[in-house]
């Protein structure tokens, strides 16, 4: 049974909404970043960690990527023409709709006070809704790549989530509607229980 360490409302989401699409059991061990407890898995410090048979992995979308591999779901073969177009759009969503996020989650409250730039969140903002433009002409059918859910429809997903939590608007309809059928998926739901449970 794999291992999820991290607590709601942060990037484990992903980890815990992968395992429940692929129907993966699993167990959650709530930690804050950077606790004590934390330093034997990851020098960083930070959330989530997946324990594979004591094996610690970092990185949300490193682990995603580990998990479609291993269990053959949520992803097209590594070393096709389809995985590289697959990747291409995973490492857009990281670059352009989860970096203006992160650097403004980071301006808000991670980052020391007197290093915390308020007014670059209207930058931010800006470039974030030009970039989920970008990504709706992507839209290749039902979902991202196709009409067979994958991992940058997870993360792309979960990232639209955080912009409605970060105050940052979503507008485009396409991404509107796709996010909407998203949700509706039962592992999305179960995951939402999950953290529920965890923040609990």
């Amino acid at each position: 049974m794999y291992n999820v360490i991290g607590s709601a409302n942060n990037r484990t989401f992903r980890v815990i909404w992968m395992l429940e699409e692929l129907g993966q059991p699993y167990q959650r061990t709530h930690a804050h970043p950077h606790d004590a407890s934390l330093a034997p898995h990851t020098p960083l410090g930070k959330l989530p960690v997946l324990l594979v048979d004591g094996q610690p992995l970092t990185d949300s979308a490193a682990i995603l990527t580990y998990l479609a591999d291993k269990h053959g779901g949520l992803t097209a073969s590594a070393g096709t023409i389809a995985r590289a177009r697959q990747d291409g759009v995973t490492h857009q969503i990281l670059d352009e709709i989860e970096g203006p996020l992160w650097t403004a989650t980071r301006h808000s409250f991670i980052l020391p006070e007197q290093h915390r730039v308020p007014a670059i969140k209207e930058s931010l903002r800006w470039e974030f809704a030009r970039s989920c433009e970008k990504l709706a002409v992507r839209m290749q059918g039902e979902f991202l790549m196709g009409n067979a859910f994958s991992v940058p429809d997870l993360l792309a997903v979960h990232c639209l989530d955080w912009a409605t939590s970060a105050k940052f608007p979503v507008e485009n309809p396409v991404l509107l509607d796709y996010a909407t059928r998203v949700r509706a998926r039962d592992a999305y739901r179960a995951t939402r229980a999950s953290e529920k449970a965890m923040a609990a």
